[in-house]
């Protein structure tokens, strides 16, 4: 597969990718404010996400700049990584994995980077708008957009397991964006398919 195609794949997925995060931001309250239930166990909202995946943050007053900053050297990383592939030929799984991942981290790193100056503050009674006076952040500290919601079920766990006993659980809970699709699409590609994708070629032009 030629960096060409990896190239075109990145795109399409940071196109989709910023083109969802837009419209839900510009068009949805926060929360379940603006819910939309398309089935009961898959539904679409606008919520925000600060720091890594789950919600989790990096504490302090610089936290959230120096994640940016790691998301930028790790696609700096991804990126050679791509370039390397495709100089030595390498199976069409590992050069597809590889372009997810970089277009996954790229999606979400547009966020961090500019979404703080480019969008004003989301909230369950007001919808944000495109460039206005008074953004809700700065430069490298914007809030990363989730949108896709799949509570598959919901439940209790039984009263006799320890610490959880009789809390409500949900199954799945997290909340993400067609980025963080792209990535784990892409991890998924390298658990499963691993033999394939690192396979190296042979003189003939197979994979082996």
């Amino acid at each position: 597969m030629s960096l060409r195609n990896s190239i075109l794949i990145i795109a399409i997925v940071l196109l989709v990718d910023q083109f969802v995060k837009i419209y839900i931001k510009t068009n949805f309250f926060y929360g379940d404010a603006s819910q939309i239930d398309v089935t009961g166990w898959f539904k679409i909202l606008l919520i925000e996400n600060e720091g890594m995946a789950w919600g989790t943050k990096i504490p302090g007053e610089y936290g959230k700049l120096i994640l940016t900053s790691f998301r930028i050297l790790a696609i700096c990383g991804i990126g050679y990584w791509l370039y390397d592939a495709s100089t030595k030929h390498s199976s069409r799984y590992l050069m597809v994995a590889i372009a997810l991942i970089f277009a996954g981290a790229a999606g979400n790193i547009i966020d961090s980077v500019f979404y703080g100056v480019i969008f004003d503050e989301s909230t369950r009674y007001h919808i944000a708008t495109f460039s206005p006076d008074q953004p809700y952040g700065t430069w490298f500290h914007g809030k990363v957009v989730d949108m896709l919601y799949f509570p598959i079920y919901e439940g209790t766990f039984p009263e006799w397991l320890p610490i959880w006993g009789g809390e409500p659980f949900k199954f799945f809970n997290a909340i993400f964006n067609i980025a963080d699709m792209a990535i784990s699409t892409g991890v998924g590609i390298l658990i499963v398919f691993n033999k394939k994708a690192f396979a190296k070629k042979t003189s003939l032009g197979t994979y082996e």
